[in-house]
């Protein structure tokens, strides 16, 4: 079964062809986030590279779900995971991708539109981000879908591109169902790290309970075991070292410049910011900012997340403190004090590496993080 993936969008696209394949050159990821950066990628499968409408070029790589999914598992972890690791994250990536284009294959009816509910007045903004369809492929490259940068991390060591498909291998075909959903494909989300506790996908993105995506206690993702960490996180992700508990401090006219800049909208001083609902994890996902011009609701998690940070904060949980700014400055500060880095939905790639590393197996870690779930090949 192929699949196409959208890679890079541009003015112009450089690449060139390879030994191993196509050679993409300025290929953008973590857009938006604190690791945005531009790199060279290469690909297997073949290469397309479309004009569009507005003069600009898309590159579209097609090749088959297996060779796409052992690129994705080493784009979002590193090839040297252990293999419980990597079993587990076949299973949840093959899941999350196979489950729209599976849901379309039953159902006649057009997909719901992710953005039902909406909200956009003066006086609340909610909204959440999707994996809206893309026009001319199936799924893109970056952490909008699930991170997928090509073969160069997976084959710069040998041993550990065998690994990788060694994990591939043993769970081809294979993808988490709800038995109380007529086997539906479950929503497999993941991120790096919950701090503490897993979050409900309703806090998240549409108003809707997944029996299998409950909040879970997660002793495993406080660690700062190098080894691990470094079996998990590429080289950009390893930047970022505070991840389980995390502090951001802002003066007062900081803080009103980046939500000013992030929402357009002028709150003027910032007077409060005051969480108005919490998940199980302590994530945020309606808070309320008082300003002396404008007070306003926002949410959900990361929208929350990208009005407070010039990029995104690690997440949304987060506790809110005024801290003298000096003797000089009558502003106080504010000090975010947070937990956890992403939307805390589904699996934890951070605990999970940890329970790999304790001797579970894939299907015990899987269990943990995605409760009342089945295994079932499928394709």
């Amino acid at each position: 079964m192929n699949i196409k993936v959208g890679i890079m969008t541009a003015p112009h696209i450089s690449c060139e062809q390879h030994p191993n394949g196509v050679l993409l050159h300025d290929v953008r990821i973590g857009i938006g986030f604190h690791w945005d950066r531009t790199e060279d990628q290469l690909f297997e499968g073949t290469m397309e590279i479309r004009r569009n409408p507005d003069g600009s070029e898309t590159a579209i790589n097609t090749l088959d779900v297996e060779d796409y999914l052992s690129s994705v598992i080493t784009s979002e972890m590193s090839a040297t995971s252990s293999l419980e690791l990597l079993k587990a994250h076949a299973v949840i990536s093959r899941s999350w991708l196979l489950r729209p284009i599976m849901e379309k294959a039953k159902s006649k009816e057009p997909r719901a539109n992710s953005r039902e509910g909406y909200t956009d007045t003066s006086e609340r903004r909610i909204v959440w981000y999707e994996r809206d369809a893309h026009v001319g492929f199936d799924v893109c490259a970056d952490d909008h879908c699930q991170r997928y940068e090509g073969i160069t991390r997976r084959d710069a060591h040998p041993e550990a591109a065998e690994r990788v498909r060694q994990a591939v291998e043993a769970t081809r075909g294979m993808v988490l169902v709800d038995p109380t959903d007529n086997d539906a494909v479950c929503d497999t989300r993941f991120y790096k790290s919950c701090g503490g506790r897993t979050e409900l996908f309703e806090n998240a993105w549409a108003p809707h309970h997944y029996r299998y995506l409950e909040s879970v206690e997660c002793p495993y993702c406080n660690t700062r075991d190098a080894r691990v960490l470094s079996q998990v996180l590429n080289n950009y992700d390893q930047e970022t070292q505070d991840f389980y508990r995390w502090t951001v401090r802002y003066t007062a006219d900081e803080l009103a410049n980046i939500i000013r800049d992030r929402s357009g909208i002028d709150f003027g001083d910032i007077l409060e910011l005051k969480p108005l609902k919490r998940g199980p994890s302590g994530r945020i996902y309606e808070l309320e900012i008082v300003g002396t011009k404008h007070r306003m609701v926002v949410g959900k998690e990361l929208e929350i997340r990208k009005w407070l940070s010039r990029s995104h904060l690690y997440s949304s949980a987060f506790d809110v403190e005024r801290v003298s700014a000096g003797d000089t400055n009558p502003k106080q500060d504010f000090l975010l004090r947070g937990r956890g880095w992403g939307h805390g939905v589904g699996l934890c790639q951070i605990g999970a590496a940890v329970m790999a590393d304790q001797g579970f197996t894939y299907t015990q870690i899987l269990a943990h993080y995605f409760p009342g779930s089945q295994l079932k090949k499928v394709i």
